[in-house]
């Protein structure tokens, strides 16, 4: 592909990212072209000296499609692509200049970390980034899943919920909505064992629904019964398999072993 095609393209992903809605279908398309492109001209993966003006082309091209995997809701292609960015953040970091979007990629990484219940990880990425410890607190991309991470530990989990609203980027909305979907089942586990049934409209508000439609959905799902009558939701409780244990066959076997003993004493 000629510089003038790619240059195209590149202009016409930034005009459909920042279209407002974002054409999900369109980047998705152009992306697909332009990471061709690019390992054409060996910028994906890029290695030794190239042109400063094509690696930071390079680098927005995998940034817009971090984000666009975010919206698009794929990821495994988040994954590819901050994988990718990981050449261009490390490697090239004292030659290109600075990203306004490495940040927040990199804070959507923490938090798909955490989404995945990946502690051990998420610490030792925390550790690797490229700011001070005592700088984090200033920054609303770390600060915002480090306080996650935080609360998540803590049980504090109406304010990982009200977290969703301070998101300093929509995108990290996604994986707000993906951690209480966790939390919602670990809650909705405990109620099933602690009791019987509990008013639909405490069970709202104990799994951080904002309706009593959303609730119902989520009740369907789990299998619980619904008695809007009562205003009641009751939870069906799992039988407990019973173990027959063996007593005869373990009674033979131990009187087996003994015999053995004594034939050795």
């Amino acid at each position: 592909m000629s510089p003038a095609n790619l240059n195209s393209l590149y202009n016409d992903l930034r005009r459909s990212f920042d279209t407002n809605p974002c054409d999900i279908a369109r980047c998705g398309s152009l992306l697909a072209q332009l990471k061709s492109a690019l390992i054409e001209a060996g910028l994906l993966l890029p290695q030794g000296q190239k042109n400063l003006h094509d690696l930071t082309i390079a680098r927005d091209i995998l940034e817009i499609g971090a984000f666009w995997s975010i919206r698009a809701q794929d990821i495994p292609s988040f994954d590819r692509y901050f994988s990718q960015l990981q050449t261009f953040y490390t490697d090239y970091s004292s030659l290109l200049p600075p990203s306004e979007r490495e940040f927040p990629i990199r804070g959507l990484n923490l938090i798909r970390l955490l989404t995945q219940n990946r502690i051990a990880d998420f610490h030792t990425t925390l550790e690797s980034l490229p700011i001070r410890a005592d700088a984090i607190a200033d920054n609303p991309y770390i600060s915002h899943p480090v306080n996650l991470e935080r609360w998540l530990m803590e049980g504090s989990y109406s304010k990982v919920w009200n977290a969703r609203e301070e998101a300093p980027a929509e995108e990290y909305k996604f994986f707000v909505d993906s951690l209480m979907g966790t939390i919602r089942n670990e809650i909705a586990s405990c109620e099933e064992a602690a009791y019987e049934s509990l008013p639909l409209k405490d069970a709202t508000t104990l799994l951080f629904f904002s309706n009593q439609s959303e609730l119902l959905n989520f009740a369907e799902k789990r299998g619980w019964e619904i008695n809007l009558s009562a205003s009641s939701v009751s939870f069906a409780k799992k039988t407990e398999e019973k173990q027959e244990i063996p007593k005869e066959k373990i009674i033979s076997a131990a009187l087996g072993y003994a015999r053995e003993l004594e034939q050795i004493v």
